[in-house]
C-alpha cells in the first residue's frame, strides 16, 4: 500500500469509524448463514472485539485443528480469535494490522479470550505491519498453514505483494482462504483517493479478472470461488460515484501448490469423502462446484484431485485413478464471469464442473 492508501485506511478504520454500526454499505458485513461450530465460536468473543469487526465474508475454512495461521488485515481480532478455537490449544494465529487503535482492542482483549476459551498458553499474537510488505516481518517462508484475510486486499494499493507475500509464507499444500470485494469492471483511479469510498471497501475492489490473472501470476493457477453476492450500495452519494458498476463479495480459497492446469483437465479420477471432518461431517465443500458428500464416489479433475492429496485434506479422502490417461477438458469449465450465478447456485455433487 502506497503511504496514502495507507493513511486513509488507519484514518477510516483508527478514527472515523467508531464501531461497525457507523459503515454506509454492506460491502464490509458478512451476510453468510454459519454453521452451528462458527456460531459457538463466535458466543465466545468479547463485544468490544465484535463491535470492532469489519469482514464481508467468513475465513474459518475446514479442518484447521492444529494448524498455524496468519491472519491478514486482522483488524480488532474477531477472526483470530474465533480461529483460535478452531486451531485449539495446539494451533496458533497471529494477526497482522496496520491500524494501531484496532490492534489496540485486540491486544487488550487477548488474556480474555485465553481465559474464556479454557487456554493455559495465549495462542493468539498480534502484529503491526503492512501486509503489502509481509517481508518486513519476522516470520519465517513456508511456516503457516494456512493463510486468512476478511475485506482488507481491497484497501491495499499493491494487492500482487499480498498474493506474492501469502505464497512465500504458506507450507507447500498451504492455502490462502479469504474474503473480499470485487467490481464487474476496472473503477476510476480518483475515486481511491476518497476516504469514504475507500474506506467502505468499494473504490480499491479489484475487476474480478485483474484479480484471477494477478492470483495466478503470484503462483496460485487455479483460484477457487466458494460463495458470491451481490453488494448492496443504499447510499444514494456513494451508489453515484460508482455509476453502473458492480459489486460482489467472494470468497476464494488459493492452494500453494505448484504445476496445476489453468482449467479443468479430465484423467478419469475420483475420489470419495471418507466423513468426520467437525463441522462437516456429512459433507464437505471445497469451492461452489465441489460439495463432497461422504461416501459419494464424486470424479474430478488433475487440479481438485491435487488440492485435496496435497493439502491438509489428503486423510480424509479415498483417491481413484492417476494421471496416466487424458480424457480432455471437463464439459463446462471456465465460466465468463465466477460471480453471475451467485452463491444461491446449486453446488455440483456429481461432477468436476
Amino acid at each position: 500500500m502506497d503511504d496514502g492508501g495507507l493513511a486513509r485506511t488507519r484514518e477510516y478504520y483508527g478514527r472515523v469509524l467508531g464501531g461497525s454500526s457507523d459503515l454506509r454499505t454492506d460491502a464490509c458485513v458478512t451476510a453468510e448463514a454459519t454453521s452451528a461450530l462458527i456460531r459457538s465460536a463466535l458466543a465466545r468473543i468479547h463485544p468490544d472485539v465484535s463491535a470492532h469487526y469489519y469482514g464481508c465474508g467468513l475465513v474459518a475454512p475446514d479442518r484447521l485443528a492444529g494448524a498455524r495461521i496468519l491472519d491478514l488485515g486482522c483488524g480488532a481480532g474477531r477472526d483470530v480469535f474465533v480461529l483460535a478455537q478452531l486451531v485449539g490449544p495446539e494451533g496458533s494465529v497471529v494477526g497482522v494490522d496496520a491500524t494501531v487503535e484496532q490492534l489496540a482492542i485486540a491486544r487488550g482483549h487477548s488474556d480474555w479470550h485465553k481465559n474464556t476459551f479454557g487456554y493455559e498458553r495465549d495462542n493468539v499474537a498480534f502484529v503491526a505491519g503492512d501486509i503489502a510488505r509481509l517481508g518486513a516481518l519476522d516470520f519465517e517462508p513456508a511456516s503457516f498453514d494456512v493463510i486468512v484475510s476478511n475485506c482488507v486486499i481491497n484497501l491495499v494499493e499493491d494487492k500482487a505483494a499480498v498474493f506474492a507475500g501469502a505464497r512465500t509464507l504458506l507450507k507447500p499444500g498451504g492455502e490462502f482462504y479469504f474474503s473480499d470485494v470485487y467490481a464487474d469492471r476496472r473503477l476510476p483511479e480518483a475515486l481511491k483517493s476518497d476516504v469514504v469510498l475507500h474506506g467502505e471497501c468499494l473504490a480499491g475492489a479489484l475487476y474480478w479478472n485483474d484479480f484471477l490473472n494477478m492470483a495466478r501470476g503470484a503462483g496460485f493457477p487455479d483460484p477457487r470461488l466458494v460463495t458470491s453476492r451481490p453488494l448492496a450500495i443504499n447510499d444514494p452519494a456513494i451508489a453515484a460515484a460508482f455509476g453502473a458498476a458492480r459489486f460482489f463479495s467472494a470468497t476464494f480459497r488459493l492452494f500453494n501448490i505448484p504445476d496445476l492446469e489453468p482449467a479443468c483437465e479430465d484423467f478419469g479420477q475420483a475420489v470419495v469423502y471418507r466423513g468426520g471432518v467437525s463441522g462437516a461431517e456429512d459433507v464437505l465443500v471445497l469451492d461452489s462446484h465441489h460439495k463432497f458428500e461422504a461416501g459419494r464416489v464424486f470424479p474430478v479433475c488433475g487440479n481438485t484431485w491435487r488440492m485435496l492429496r496435497e493439502s491438509r485434506f489428503a486423510p480424509d479422502f479415498t483417491y481413484i485413478g492417476d494421471f496416466t490417461k487424458h480424457f480432455g477438458i471437463f464439459p463446462g469449465c471456465g465460466l465468463i464471469m465466477p460471480f453471475a450465478s451467485g452463491e444461491d447456485a446449486p453446488l455440483a455433487s456429481a461432477g468436476c464442473c
